[in-house]
């Protein structure tokens, strides 16, 4: 899921502009502040093809926009991959804002982890939707785990970690991002007092063991 604290997103990067060899994509990038991070959509649309393929995605899928954060005491993962991404709404999506339907984002993946005291919330508006699992001395357990988030942060621990990368040619999590991004990836991953703010998540496998969902006024503890 996670890794290097506060990624926020950025650059001015737009699809549909012949410089980049893309065109006729639904939505626009508007400016935005400079980062490594983004990439062309033409290349993200591959990358999302390939993570299917290989099992960290499961489908691909239109985001609906509306963020949800996601909490932890700890997570602890082996097979840990990390590289820029873009996600995209439907088109005239109520939830685009000033995006232009399209959100930066940080894609980390994770090929087997637990999650301790894991707390998931969503804003619909004045009311939130609370889940709260692995909380009870068992873990949550995830397998190809796939998570875009543009806000991490935590006290993290890698080991056997390599910066700066071509996600393309990553194999700790047993995917392969977009070929001339940049990235990380190690072989284990620790972080403890974990928080998420996420757009989308996929898993090949997630064991939630005292799972509660409600209603109520207040999200998941910052």
């Amino acid at each position: 899921m996670a890794s290097s604290p506060d990624v926020t997103s950025s650059d001015d990067n737009t699809p549909g502009n012949p410089e980049n060899g893309s065109s006729g994509r639904r939505g626009r990038v508007r400016p935005r502040r400079a980062a490594v991070m983004a990439v062309p959509a033409a290349a993200v649309a591959a990358g999302l093809a390939i993570l299917t393929a290989e099992g960290a995605l499961g489908v691909q899928f239109a985001i609906s926009g509306m963020p949800f954060v996601v909490t932890a005491d700890k997570l602890d993962g082996t097979g840990f991959e990390q590289f820029g991404a873009l996600d995209s709404m439907i088109e005239n999506s109520p939830n685009q804002g000033d995006t232009g339907g399209q959100v930066l984002v940080v894609t980390s993946v994770v090929k087997d982890g637990s999650i301790t005291n894991m707390c998931q919330s969503v804003d619909l508006g004045g009311i939130q939707l609370l889940l709260t699992a692995g909380g009870d001395g068992t873990p949550v357990h995830v397998e190809n785990l796939a998570i875009d988030s543009d806000v991490i942060k935590g006290d993290a621990e890698f080991h056997g970690i390599e910066i700066g990368g071509d996600a393309s040619t990553f194999n700790k999590g047993g995917v392969k991002g977009p070929e001339g991004v940049y990235g990380q990836q190690a072989d284990t991953v620790l972080i403890n007092n974990l928080y998420q703010h996420n757009y989308a998540a996929t898993a090949g496998v997630f064991k939630l063991p005292d799972l509660h969902m409600r209603f109520g006024t207040g999200g998941c503890p910052k």
